[in-house]
């Protein structure tokens, strides 16, 4: 039996401000951000983790720099990336990336998993790298994992976990270090814990 422990990273300076972050973009944790990692370490610090996996981002890397530093082997794996936001990355609030945003959002929901941003990735081509990130998980021997990835990629990587259309990906809500557990028991996998705060002292 596996168990797997999926985090979103913690808040950036662009996460505050509501702008839109992809893989495109790298800004590290600001001070919330670090707090809430030192919070979650604190609690799963004694937790038997064998590996670490995070996307090549900072915010990623930072949230669980103080398991990486108890020198739990760590893999940096582009397939765990924040989906490409193409156009709408980066970029300060305004009524055109609100309305952009809503829209493939919109489409997402309604079944278009192929849509996407001027410049930006599909749901369906993300979903694509995290069936080589299964085939990592599942072919190697280590049976307490964590994973810190980014809000809209853990929403594809739970539908393609549990065997959901892409379309539900908005039926797993998120926060900044929400946690999601999941079991594989070598045939499937089944969720455990959804969008747990408690390590931040948070009630959702």
């Amino acid at each position: 039996m596996k168990e797997i422990f999926l985090i979103r990273h913690g808040e950036t300076e662009y996460n505050k401000k509501g702008i839109v972050q992809g893989r495109g973009v790298n800004p590290p944790l600001n001070e919330k951000g670090r707090i809430q990692a030192d919070l979650f370490f604190e609690k799963y610090k004694d937790e038997l983790f064998e590996i670490v996996y995070t996307s090549t981002l900072q915010r990623a890397i930072e949230s669980v720099q103080k398991f990486i530093d108890k020198k739990i082997p760590h893999e940096k794996l582009s397939e765990l990336d924040e989906i490409g936001w193409g156009e709408l990355e980066g970029r300060e609030v305004d009524d055109y990336t609100r309305s952009e945003f809503k829209r493939i959002i919109l489409e997402w929901k309604n079944g278009d998993s192929e849509s996407k941003t001027i410049n930006g990735e599909s749901p369906l081509e993300l979903q694509k790298k995290h069936f080589r990130f299964l085939d990592i998980i599942q072919s190697r021997p280590q049976k307490k994992i964590l994973v810190c990835m980014h809000g809209r990629a853990l929403r594809i990587l739970l539908c393609t976990l549990l065997n959901k259309s892409l379309s539900e990906m908005d039926d797993f809500p998120h926060h900044n270090f929400s946690l999601y557990k999941v079991l594989f028991d070598g045939n499937e996998f089944k969720l455990t814990s959804l969008n747990d705060l408690s390590h931040l002292h948070v009630e959702v």
